[in-house]
């Protein structure tokens, strides 16, 4: 007897944004040459590393970029395996700065519950006080206040949400192209 098959659930309570959370990224879906850079040594190593972390910087545009890998090229070839490895740094770079992003996401979204609970609390606490027979004013003129300071801070972390949702995605967009751009240098 067969039971019906459903989708996998995606959703957590803790992740704000729309995007699906995807906490790790594999160099294997970006780079179709094989991921295992070669052992380098020297000036070759150090211009690696150094174009490797030039392309990880976000204030370097793709023209640049562009720009950077053709005087990388014309210095020491179309090596596949270099380019692996040059790749393989932007990655591990990239990656783990985008991990550090999904981590603070998550504390974000954290404090933005604890927050709404503490203004639910505060306004079922001033309810309960103006429900009394002598209620106490002046604990709930202090409660309104918190709950109007609580509701702007809560307000204005909800605004910059989408921009912080979209962090994680520029980065692995940045990969992406940068993957391309490596990948074309190869082809010539």
């Amino acid at each position: 007897m067969s039971l019906p098959v459903h989708a996998a659930d995606f959703t957590d309570p803790e992740w704000p944004c729309i995007q699906r959370k995807v906490e790790t990224l594999s160099m294997g879906l970006m780079w179709p040459h094989g991921v295992e850079s070669p052992a380098l040594d020297g000036a070759l190593a150090q211009d690696v590393a150094d174009l490797g972390t030039a392309l990880s910087l976000r204030r370097v545009d793709m023209a640049q970029a562009e720009q950077l890998v053709a005087e990388f090229v014309a210095s020491h070839g179309r090596d596949p395996a270099m380019m692996t490895a040059v790749f393989e740094r932007v990655f591990d770079r990239l990656a783990q700065r985008r991990s550090r992003i999904i981590s603070g996401i998550g504390d974000y979204s954290l404090s933005q519950i604890a927050l709404a609970e503490r203004i639910e609390s505060a306004r079922t606490e001033m309810d309960s006080l103006m429900q009394g027979t002598d209620p106490d004013y002046d604990r709930v003129d202090a409660l309104e206040e918190q709950v109007d300071w609580d509701e702007r801070i809560y307000t204005d972390r909800q605004r910059s949400l989408t921009y912080v949702c979209e962090t994680p995605v520029l980065l692995e967009q940045r990969l992406y192209a940068i993957s391309k751009l490596l990948q074309a240098a190869l082809a010539g």
